[in-house]
């Protein structure tokens, strides 16, 4: 069975294409450790909400943008051992490096979580 991971983060709104640039190296690396599919959607109509919404969620200032992503794997196991390696503090690949690779956002400010499908529909 899949397993998603998906994420929520706030980006500066001049820093898109640092954004794109930073996310197809780290997006590479999750196809490379098994990943079957990556997705990065910069905000387009995202609307304020009165109790709670996706830029309170990420404390989105006015010149952000929020940013909608997620990674699709094969399983939890794939996934696991996934991360598991990029988190490895011996992992010399240099899209790991926050001095050669840094976030172009507030990574504090990221949300994330993994997920476990329980409808999918497909055509």
């Amino acid at each position: 069975m899949s397993y998603i991971d998906g994420f929520v983060i706030a980006v500066p709104t001049a820093n898109k294409q640092k954004f794109i640039d930073h996310a197809a190296g780290a997006d590479e690396m999750f196809l490379e450790m098994g990943a079957t599919r990556v997705l990065e959607c910069w905000g387009d109509d995202v609307p304020k909400g009165e109790t709670t919404d996706f830029r309170m969620a990420v404390k989105a200032k006015d010149d952000e943008t929020v940013i909608f992503s997620w990674i699709e794997w094969p399983d939890k196991k794939t996934r696991d051992a996934a991360m598991a390696k990029m988190m490895d503090p011996d992992n010399s690949d240099p899209r790991m490096d926050p001095v050669k690779n840094p976030m172009p956002f507030d990574g504090k400010r990221m949300i994330f979580g993994g997920f476990v499908p329980v409808v999918t529909l497909e055509k």
